[in-house]
């Protein structure tokens, strides 16, 4: 059973202006690899600059390109869309809501999928730093001069980048299509321009020349294949960007402009190294251009990467936010910044984090050479995790036979662990920063997720259904006042704490009661007509349960005023908001280790509150405190 088209692909009229703009999240880390990765696979492999290898690498890189690319990305992993979006947490997501997966199935599956985003986040973190220093680099062909100022301008620049991010991404994304087309453009012009002086080069299409490179120097060549990576690292985020612009439209500025861009600059970049054999040529990239264009190719360059960057920042607030929505990560402050595109948000902590680590990175390493000995190795164990978890999607959302569906994932999960074993020797160079940075997350994500169970388990003890507290309430008499009150509780059917609190020390309860639950569903986007739901619990009290998909902003107070209790309009602006706010304590005898729980605590208290994550009106937030031990 083949996945469904997503609705929004069948507009013929946009296809071509959704095609531009998927040019500024196609190109990624795969438009400014050309920067550096061939000559990255010449120099981190200690590669002698002959005809050979660099037709070899030229092979090699191409059919990274068809096979990584080309094969799996664009024509299987992104039919496996959660109602639109992608993504490894998309990715997770579709798979949990099956019924008849085993309780350990499950865990694996969640297992992977937050260690696959954990490391994206790692290598997220140097894909800036790589692209604005490399891009600021070529200046330095121009005049050895600018050598002293690389750092301090990369710097600035990443400043920059990031201190704007609060002013939303509107204004940049208006210039993605016609930089990035430009970007291109010149990317393809440069390499034909080489590849009128040395022709057979193209014979490099052939797998022969990939085949005798690893024959003649299977040593060095097998190394190569860590920076040769670099080309393809950007096809995880092809696949999560892909709810933004739809699959058609990133296939159609794929074919049509990108791959052939892209092998026209590797493959004259290879002719330039293959018929300067014995001279230094320093950046293959920047001597592609004539002398007079240098500044002026470094000064695009420096734009497409800013562009890349923006990108990466982009996502990685966007993965944030479903990290939170699916309870893998505290609430944090995400701030929305248009008012027309839902998916353009803003969460200041994760920009601060990023830009300290990016200056950091830039500072430490100090050349995009010694930045690319890092780069690639989580990217590459979350594309092998992919792969596993689209073996799990052709088995059981699309009804591929067993010996079919190995036929397939098997050949790509083989490319992922060769691509994944050739970065291995980057771990004690470099490559150990993305796995911590990725390991730490893992580490937060579990123990939160763990930790937040526990509590509901601890709350839960001794509570009572809503029905039946409200029956006692009213057998013992209790005065009913007039006014709203909305009890947030993540259980719809159990009654909330404050509630509780409320009859025991006021002895009162509100005419109009909602016991208010917001569940976050493991769909992307769930229609505004299917999000309210509204069941009378008895007398003047009601159960109100929203449901919002993990991409959808949680705008409680809007849906609440469209809520109807028995035909009447519920008083969203004279209500008062009644919420639980839990003090942690940890216990020797907890059900997790010590460590953790000390962990879980500094997170808790590090959360949002729910009135501000919520967006409720302060004024109108009455908040009644628990001890839980855990």
């Amino acid at each position: 059973m083949a996945a469904p088209e997503r609705g929004h692909e069948g507009h013929a009229g946009r296809l071509v202006p959704l095609a531009f703009g998927a040019l500024g999240i196609v190109y990624g880390d795969i438009g400014t690899s050309p920067l550096y990765a061939f000559r990255e696979s010449f120099e981190h492999a200690d590669l002698s600059v002959t005809q050979a290898n660099a037709y070899g690498v030229a092979s090699v890189v191409f059919w990274a390109l068809l096979a990584i690319i080309c094969v799996k990305y664009l024509t299987l992993v992104m039919r496996a869309d959660n109602h639109g979006e992608g993504g490894i947490l998309a990715l997770t997501a579709l798979l949990l809501p099956r019924r008849g997966v085993p309780v350990g199935a499950k865990r694996v599956i969640i297992a992977l999928g937050v260690f696959g985003t954990a490391l994206l986040y790692g290598d997220g973190l140097i894909t800036p730093a790589i692209s604005v220093l490399s891009a600021v680099e070529g200046f330095e062909v121009a005049t050895t001069a600018f050598e002293a100022w690389v750092i301090p301008v990369a710097v600035a620049i990443l400043v920059v980048l990031f201190v704007v991010q609060k002013r939303g991404t509107e204004t940049i994304s208006r210039v993605f299509g016609p930089v990035m087309v430009a970007w291109f453009v010149v990317l393809g012009v440069l390499g034909l321009r080489q590849i009128f002086h040395d022709a057979g080069v193209l014979r490099a299409v052939s797998p022969t020349y990939a085949v005798a490179f690893f024959a003649d120097e299977p040593g060095r060549a097998f190394v190569a294949l860590g920076s040769i990576f670099l080309v393809v690292t950007g096809g995880e985020a092809l696949y999560a960007d892909m709810g933004h612009f739809g699959r058609r439209p990133i296939q159609l500025s794929w074919y049509a402009l990108v791959l052939p861009a892209l092998l026209f600059n590797y493959f004259g970049q290879a002719a330039l190294l293959a018929g300067s054999a014995g001279e230094d040529v320093g950046n293959p990239f920047f001597r592609l251009a004539p002398s007079w264009a240098v500044v002026p190719l470094a000064i695009l360059a420096t734009m497409a990467t800013v562009i890349a960057s923006q990108a990466l920042i982009s996502g990685a607030f966007s993965l944030t936010a479903q990290a939170v929505r699916l309870d893998y990560l505290p609430r944090l402050d995400i701030r929305h910044t248009s008012p027309t595109h839902i998916g353009q948000i803003y969460v200041p902590l994760v920009n601060w984090a990023l830009m300290i680590g990016c200056v950091g990175l830039v500072i430490g390493f100090r050349t995009s050479s010694n930045l690319a000995a890092a780069y690639g190795i989580a990217v590459t164990a979350t594309m092998a995790i992919t792969t596993l978890l689209f073996y799990r999607v052709v088995r059981d959302r699309w009804g591929w036979g067993h010996s079919k569906a190995l036929a397939v994932t098997i050949p790509l999960f083989l490319v992922d662990l060769t691509f994944l074993a050739a970065n291995v020797p980057k771990i004690p160079v470099g490559g150990w920063l993305p796995l911590a940075v990725g390991l730490g997350l893992v580490i937060q994500m579990t123990t939160w997720r763990r930790g937040r169970a526990i509590v509901a388990q601890v709350l839960q003890r001794g509570q009572h259904r809503t029905a039946d507290v409200v029956a006692d309430a009213a057998a013992r008499g209790v005065s009913v006042v007039s006014g709203t009150a909305i009890y947030l509780f993540k259980d719809p059917e159990l009654a909330p704490p404050a509630l509780i609190s409320n009859l025991r020390h006021n002895h009162v309860l509100h005419e109009t009661t909602v016991v208010l639950t917001v569940v976050t569903a493991e769909v992307p986007h769930v229609a505004p007509d299917a999000r309210v739901s509204v069941h009378a619990t008895g007398g003047s009290v009601h159960q109100v349960v929203l449901t919002f998909g993990y991409m959808d902003a949680h705008d409680v107070v809007s849906e609440l005023r469209r809520v109807r209790l028995d035909g009447v309009p519920l008083d969203v602006d004279g209500a008062t908001f009644f919420l639980g706010r839990e003090t942690v304590a940890s216990i020797p005898e907890g059900e997790m280790s010590q460590w953790r729980e000390e962990l879980y605590m500094v997170l808790h208290r590090g959360a949002e509150s729910a009135a501000r994550f919520y967006q409720l009106p302060s004024q109108q937030v009455f908040e009644v405190g628990t001890q839980v031990e855990i």
